[in-house]
């Protein structure tokens, strides 16, 4: 169980954390917050519960039926050559058939497995929603500061429209629109403070610490050079696929008892009566008391029961295989989708980071023009408009390229 533990889900995370950390600049790092989160969030508190539960459920299967003690005492007491039998005491304990603890105790096992491989789950899930959310602040973080640079560009190109006014190149309804602009990007910017304080929320929610806590990421993020390659055959490793495997065998346990309680129950006990001496006689064994040894057999004639549950498990085996199949379909299709967006957001950043190099191509021939006093602040915001977008698009593919690349590790490590 602790190789199991070690390879669900500490591996995961450790994947999870080195794919991502040579990135970062500085804020807290994603793998600290993961580990917070899997301490604290109430969710995996309540799994690992369940999962305790199951492991104690195996220390219960080691228990013998109650022990049947009876007493009974004789209103009429019966009459026997050495005296008459005043009660009766007995006491008598079940014995399950041979093999029946260990049945029991597998079945106990294997249902905690299930549970573990369960938990593993919830653990890798909420690593990805962490890892997922925390990229989704980044780049609401990266968007504000992008916007505070064209704001200060706009700036800077207001106080050249003054200038050109001055002199009489430009008229004041170019400063005016450069002022609008600048009016534009402040409430973005404004907007994306609010959706980062939204964000942060969500996020601490899943860490279980107060909604309104301080969330530091990473300043900057960029496109690692070797694409990331994965293969579908990593999927049968996947606890989603594995949980299948520990059902199945739970079945199986469960099987193999079934077999054993369908076999006899033994019993032993023992009856004790006491006998009254008889008064007007003197002879051996007067008044002795009776103590009766006795072996009983428990055995199940009508089995119809044991039949039905055999068939119900030969059914749930093949629901389980079924189950499995249909899940790995969707892993491989997920995974399969999920390299497409890998891509996809690659070949969005390379395609912005064109053009966002002709658009300062442009814009420096916009400055020297300025040199020459013909330039157009139109064409200043139509370059600065494009420089933005493309800037955005930038982010916004680095954001998706590290989402998919968690979803990656999420389903092939």
């Amino acid at each position: 169980m602790k190789t199991i533990k070690i390879d669900i889900i500490n591996r995961f995370v450790l994947i999870l954390a080195a794919c991502f950390l040579s990135q970062v600049s500085s804020g807290q790092d994603l793998e600290s917050y993961i580990q917070e989160a899997q301490q604290n969030n109430p969710d995996i508190q309540a799994v690992e519960l369940r999962y305790n539960i199951a492991e104690e459920k195996v220390n219960e299967s080691n228990t013998l039926p109650n022990t049947e003690v009876s007493a009974g005492y004789f209103i009429s007491e019966p009459e026997t050559r050495t005296g008459a039998q005043k009660a009766r005491f007995s006491v008598k304990q079940m014995i399950p058939w041979f093999g029946t603890f260990s049945a029991r105790e597998e079945y106990a096992t294997s249902m905690a497995e299930a549970d573990y491989v369960k938990l593993a789950i919830s653990k890798r899930k909420l690593a990805l929603s962490i890892s997922e959310k925390y990229y989704q602040l980044y780049a609401l973080q990266a968007k504000q500061t992008i916007l505070d640079e064209n704001i200060e560009l706009l700036k800077t190109y207001e106080e050249l429209a003054l200038t050109s006014v001055e002199v009489a190149n430009a008229s004041a309804v170019d400063v005016l629109k450069l002022q609008i602009r600048q009016n534009e990007l402040l409430q973005k910017k404004e907007v994306l403070q609010q959706a980062f304080i939204a964000k942060q929320s969500d996020f601490n929610t899943l860490l279980n610490k107060n909604k309104e806590a301080s969330v530091t990421v990473v300043d900057s993020l960029f496109l690692p050079s070797k694409k990331m390659t994965s293969e579908v055959g990593n999927l049968n490793l996947h606890p989603e696929l594995l949980q299948y495997d520990k059902l199945y065998e739970s079945v199986a346990s469960s099987e193999e008892l079934n077999q054993k309680e369908l076999q006899p129950n033994l019993g032993v006990g023992l009856d004790y009566i006491p006998v009254a001496e008889r008064p007007d006689m003197n002879f051996t064994d007067n008044g002795k008391d009776i103590v009766m040894p006795m072996v009983s057999v428990s055995i199940p004639i009508f089995n119809s029961k044991y039949k039905s549950i055999s068939k119900q498990n030969k059914l749930k085996q093949q629901e389980i295989k079924a189950q499995k199949e249909e899940q790995q379909n969707k892993l491989e299709n997920a995974l399969k989708a999920t390299q497409s967006k890998l891509e996809t957001a690659r070949i969005t950043y390379n395609t912005q980071q064109k053009n966002l190099q002709q658009a300062k191509d442009a814009e420096e021939i916009l400055i020297k023009n300025y040199e020459t006093g013909t330039i157009d602040f139109n064409d200043v915001l139509d370059i600065q408009e494009l420089q933005l977008k493309f800037q955005l698009e930038q982010i916004e593919a680095i954001k998706e390229y590290y989402v998919q690349s968690a979803n990656i590790n999420y389903l092939t490590n």
